[in-house]
């Protein structure tokens, strides 16, 4: 070492900015020019010897420039308009590695840019790469008018006249699972087994009473036409015989067979009203099908079809008792033309 470089190494320790690092490397330098060994310096400076070598050469081959840091990071990016600009324009736009989508790691790669740059960018802009959202869009020219007067029915019912949303869930099945429930327990959720079997299947008719909310309900072992007139004639047995009935449904084949027109014909005081074509949402006892599908049939075990039916007749003896009409609310105006 010369006395050039003792006098920079000794500059640099005194210099109250000097980054850590390097003084740190300057001390163990002058160390071994004074005739340190390894231990001492490792005892007194807290380095390894393996740092103590590793700086020694660097500083063997580059002098006091071999002190310096060789990674400086990566340098800072300013959030200008612009830049904003073009990894929203690049978000857009699909990855062209064959992916469907962007991640904010593989945007931020692509665009050799921080990952929280990124992410900052794409939240400011309400930007969602990884999530999708389905639609379906009604092909039927009577869209508004169908709909229109389905919701007047719900909104401004006829006085005096019942209105009751009917529909058919299909294919309920009957599983049966092949080893012991293990029961919910602290720290532990409830556990099915793997393998079950399948004893059959059934159709559940249901018809929701939109003043109430309580529901009528049948099961069936299919659904035909002749099983869906069959449950409008229950039905209409049930209700006052001077009383109006409007019932809600899709427009399924077996609903507007040469049978529900002559049960038409032969009860006047029915009148039928149709979804809108791939509009079942209108449909409030869709509402209902969801909640006994997330209360009984998802989890249910049922050791027969029978088992199940008599499961589903309790279910909606139960309900009846808490029923309560459905309130629809539409509080997001920015979704005004989608389901």
């Amino acid at each position: 070492m010369n006395k050039k470089q003792r006098h920079q190494l000794a500059t640099l320790i005194r210099r109250q900015n000097a980054p850590a690092a390097e003084v740190l490397r300057a001390r163990i330098i002058l160390g071994l020019a004074a005739g340190a060994s390894y231990q001492q310096l490792s005892g007194r400076l807290g380095s390894s010897s393996a740092t103590i070598s590793l700086w020694r050469k660097r500083f063997e081959e580059d002098g006091v420039a071999g002190l310096r840091s060789r990674h400086l990071g990566s340098e800072a990016s300013v959030l200008t308009p612009e830049l904003r600009a073009k990894v929203i324009r690049r978000a857009l736009d699909r990855p062209t590695d064959g992916s469907t989508h962007w991640s904010c790691r593989k945007l931020a790669a692509a665009m050799k840019l921080g990952k929280s740059l990124v992410h900052r960018v794409l939240q400011e802009a309400d930007l969602k790469p990884h999530q999708l959202e389905r639609y379906m869009a009604s092909p039927d020219p009577d869209f508004e008018t169908k709909a229109a007067d389905i919701i007047g029915l719900y909104m401004n019912p006829p006085q005096h006249a019942a209105v009751f949303c009917v529909d058919e869930k299909t294919a309920i099945q009957a599983l049966d699972r092949l080893d012991p429930v293990l029961p919910l327990s602290p720290g532990r959720a409830e556990r099915h087994g793997f393998e079950y079997f399948r004893h059959g299947t059934l159709s559940l008719y249901a018809a929701l009473n939109t003043a109430t909310g309580a529901v009528t309900g049948k099961t069936t072992a299919r659904h035909t036409s002749p099983d869906f007139v069959a449950f409008l004639e229950e039905l209409v047995a049930a209700c006052p015989g001077d009383q109006a009935i409007h019932v809600i449904l899709d427009n399924l084949s077996a609903h507007k067979t040469k049978l529900v027109a002559e049960f038409l014909a032969a009860n006047p005081r029915v009148q039928l009203h149709y979804t809108p074509t791939y509009s079942s949402w209108l449909n409030q006892v869709e509402i209902w099908f969801s909640k006994i599908e997330r209360d009984l049939i998802a989890r249910g075990v049922f050791t027969s079809v029978n088992d199940l039916a008599r499961q589903i007749a309790r279910y909606i003896r139960q309900y009846a008792k808490r029923a309560k009409p459905i309130r629809w609310q539409y509080t997001d105006l920015r979704r005004r033309y989608t389901a």
